[in-house]
Parts: C-alpha cells; sequence; structure tokens
C-alpha cells in the first residue's frame, strides 16, 4: 500500500439481496491476493442457523486474510431474519453506533485495510433515530455501492447516491452485480448507469460466478 494509514471503506447496496456480501467478500480476495492484510467486518446482522451463526458473517470471516474475533467483526448479531432494529427491539439489545466505532477502530489496528459491509440499503432503520447511513457517517469512511442489476435499478442506485451525498460521504465507486441472469437490455442499462453514476465503475461481475471469479473481475485501486 502506498499508506501506512490503514484504509476503510463502507460496502452498502440498493437493497437487500443485492449480493452486499457476495461483492465484499470479492473485494476481500482482490486485496488478500495483492498481498494487503484486509478483514472484513459486518457490524450488524440478522438471522441464524442451528448454531447461532450468521452465513454472511461466516462468509466475510472466511474471506479475510486472517482471522479476527467474531465480537470485533459482527458486534450485533440477532437470530431472527428480520429488519435489525425490529430485532434489536425485540431482544431488548438497543444497537449502539459507539460500540460499533470501537470494534471497528480495533479491527483498524490489526489491517491494512477493512471493508465494513452494511445491512439492508443505505437507509435500513437500526433503531428508532438510526440507520444504516448514521453508521456510515460516524466512521467517516467512502462508500461502494453495489448495484443489483435488475429491472428498477438505475432509480434505485441514482437515489442511493443522493443519500450518500446527502451525508456528506463519498462514493468510491460502484459495482455492477448482475443478479438476474435474464434481465433484459442488461447493457443498455449499464451504459445507463456509467453515463450517470458520479463515482467510477469498480467492475461487472456475471451470474452465476465465484467469489474468485469475481475478485479477478474488480478494480481497486488504493
Amino acid at each position: 500500500m502506498n499508506s501506512t494509514t490503514p484504509r476503510a471503506w463502507f460496502i452498502t447496496g440498493t437493497d437487500t439481496e443485492v449480493g452486499k456480501t457476495f461483492t465484499t467478500c470479492a473485494l476481500l480476495r482482490n486485496l488478500c491476493g495483492r498481498g494487503v492484510r484486509a478483514v472484513g467486518m459486518k457490524p450488524v446482522a440478522a438471522g441464524t442457523d442451528a448454531a447461532g451463526r450468521n452465513e454472511d458473517v461466516e462468509s466475510l470471516m472466511a474471506a479475510s486474510c486472517f482471522k479476527a474475533p467474531h465480537e470485533l467483526v459482527n458486534p450485533y448479531l440477532f437470530s431472527p431474519p428480520i429488519a435489525p432494529h425490529i430485532a434489536a427491539e425485540e431482544a431488548g439489545r438497543p444497537i449502539e453506533l459507539d460500540s460499533i466505532v470501537v470494534a471497528f477502530k480495533e479491527l483498524r489496528r490489526m489491517a491494512d485495510a477493512v471493508l465494513v459491509e452494511g445491512v439492508g440499503g443505505f437507509c435500513v432503520p437500526l433503531g428508532p433515530h438510526i440507520d444504516a447511513g448514521d453508521l456510515a457517517e460516524r466512521l467517516d469512511l467512502p462508500v461502494i455501492l453495489v448495484v443489483g442489476m435488475r429491472l428498477g435499478c438505475i432509480n434505485h442506485a441514482l437515489l442511493t447516491q443522493e443519500a450518500i451525498a446527502a451525508r456528506g460521504l463519498e462514493l468510491a465507486g460502484w459495482v455492477a452485480n448482475r443478479i438476474d441472469p435474464h434481465m433484459s437490455r442488461f447493457e443498455e442499462n449499464l451504459e445507463a448507469l456509467c453515463a450517470r453514476m458520479s463515482a467510477p465503475l469498480l467492475g461487472t461481475i456475471p451470474a452465476n460466478t465465484t467469489p474468485e471469479e469475481a475478485a479477478s473481475r474488480l478494480e481497486f485501486p488504493l
């Protein structure tokens, strides 16, 4: 890396189920393959299996260059796969941004780069008065937007871009993730996004690929 200061980014999406975790894992593998000591973080996750594990958290930990303490990678984990603010209320465990910031700073001391994956879209509530955008703002990180390429993605991407700018945050880049392999007029939609997004396209991920293959398709300048 060109600087001794650890780098970090906040990964958000145009919606839920657009491939944020998949893309974050691909970015992590891209960095690790270039000799960068990178680690993933999922501050808030909802939905666990019978063993109490969350699939997204486990995927990020597996894709990271080293094994960081679970409690730092994922400070808040809730069992039901529901909206995080509802899960937190039902569990009687409010999500505190200060706790997430402390965990993030610990990870940053351990790594050259930290990729912080949000939950759902950029404005998903985390509590009565906070949302995922507030978390990105508190961490003061440039944002990478994962655009789930399907019908309606242009509107979702442009609205998310406006929301990021409204927080005074930098949109560092975006990734086109082809979640609908049968999307009509894919190339035309991609072209429209490239003409309207204020940040560079970091790469296009084809449908039905692996994080390793996707990693090779991403241009992630440090």
